[in-house]
């Protein structure tokens, strides 16, 4: 039975859970044996609505897999994971690809499938996702090959491009944890942009529907993630996939997925990912993107690359590698990495380090402690627990300083000269 198909973007925001494929694995742990599996059973489920199309190898030997669904007139192509450890967006689309099945016979999904052909290449760099690493297996970045083409993987995406010769593309991305919006010291979950195709950053037709395109997402998402939305570098870069499409007569918009301050980040991202496509694709579909106010797009707040850190603990005492302690912030730097470990599944953690003493007032956090009356030390070889009491540790293992891994203890004097309490232990993945 087809549930009625949502109206707004919190309804689409909280169909997300019917629509996700359960039997994924958390998006950074999806792989090419899962992406190879689930798509011919796309197609088995309804062959009338989805073709799938092998249009290239990766440099292993991987297949890269073209999704076709729909019949209208304006082609559109969207693919993901051309940065190997950029992984949000191929799940995203798997969950497009599932609201559409599920609510195919709804007036609104009708009628995007009557005014669009979607074309998705999910996981572009296959061999990188296998190593969790941005480039593919040449050592190459493949969203700086679109001039040289020296990656099978970008040549795969530049012919689909000249033959498609789709009126739009999705580029979609994952960006550092460290990404602010402007100096507000937010979380920049979601970032935006419409590229250029020329240094002077001019405009055209297809700049325009991109940049409409921008503010119909933005529209779609600001009340779901109120001052979380940025506007990525907006500079011209020559070898750049996104900018040269534009060059070639099809313009893009780029998706970046950011930092997210919770400790499962995967699902509110997943969510804002599903309704900024489905959003902007039904924009499109309306013709309601042609009354979309650029205005929206361009009074984004650019990112700050630099402005956001996992943690910050807040006017802490602490030690340096000499003199007497002083009052500081403390802030630690996350990114997720790939553990594999014998006879066990792979698993992503959340590595951290400590990456800035001082004055952090103009960086903004995840996660802030107050570090009040506390004495931030690193976290000793012995077993300790939260709660229990110790001495100071000696002077020579008092020393904080930037590249050490985020392994630290907070610990609350309980009389003036006497021993500590452990308030808090903090640990990320090495």
């Amino acid at each position: 039975m087809h549930v009625t198909a949502p109206a707004t973007p919190r309804e689409l925001f909280d169909l997300w859970a019917e629509v996700h494929p359960q039997d994924l694995p958390p998006p950074a742990l999806v792989r090419h044996p899962h992406v190879a599996a689930r798509l011919p059973r796309l197609r088995a489920s309804a062959p009338d609505l989805f073709q799938v199309e092998e249009v290239g190898l990766s440099v292993e030997g991987r297949s890269l897999n073209l999704v076709h669904f729909g019949h209208g007139p304006r082609h559109v192509l969207l693919w993901s994971q051309m940065h190997g450890d950029e992984p949000t967006a191929t799940t995203a689309l798997f969950d497009l690809f599932e609201y559409v099945l599920r609510h195919r016979e709804h007036p609104r999904v009708a009628r995007l499938l009557s005014a669009l052909t979607l074309h998705a290449l999910p996981m572009l760099n296959p061999d990188g996702v296998e190593r969790f690493q941005r480039r593919n297996a040449q050592g190459i970045d493949i969203n700086r090959d679109a001039l040289a083409l020296q990656t099978p993987e970008g040549r795969t995406l530049k012919a689909v491009r000249d033959r498609l010769q789709p009126s739009l593309g999705f580029n979609l991305h994952n960006q550092s944890w460290r990404t602010a919006v402007g100096g507000t010291g937010k979380p920049a979950s979601i970032s935006l942009l419409a590229p250029p195709f020329d240094a002077a950053r001019s405009d055209n037709p297809g700049r325009v529907l991109a940049k409409k395109v921008c503010a119909v997402i933005r529209d779609a998402l600001e009340p779901l993630a109120p001052g979380q939305l940025g506007r990525y570098d907006d500079s011209f870069e020559v070898r750049a996939f996104g900018d040269n499409l534009g060059r070639w007569g099809t313009p893009t918009v780029l998706i970046e997925t950011g930092p997210w301050p919770s400790p499962e980040p995967d699902e509110p991202l997943l969510r804002l990912n599903f309704v900024a496509l489905v959003s902007a694709l039904e924009a499109l579909a309306s013709g309601a993107v042609e009354h979309a106010d650029v205005a929206r797009y361009e009074s984004l707040p650019f990112n700050d690359s630099k402005g956001l850190l996992h943690l910050v603990i807040r006017g802490a005492h602490i030690f340096g590698d000499a003199g007497d302690a002083f009052l500081a912030d403390v802030g630690v730097a996350a990114a997720l990495a790939l553990r594999e470990r014998k006879g066990a599944s792979p698993t992503v953690v959340l590595t951290g380090t400590l990456e800035e003493l001082g004055d952090l007032r103009v960086l903004g956090a995840v996660e802030e402690v107050d570090g009040t009356g506390l004495t931030v030390v690193p976290l000793p070889p012995a077993h300790i627990k939260e709660g229990d009491t110790l001495p100071l540790p000696p002077r020579s293992e008092l020393a904080l300083r930037p590249g050490l891994p985020a392994e630290l203890v907070l610990l609350r004097p309980v009389k003036s000269a006497g021993p500590y309490r452990v308030e808090r232990i903090i640990r990320y993945e090495r």
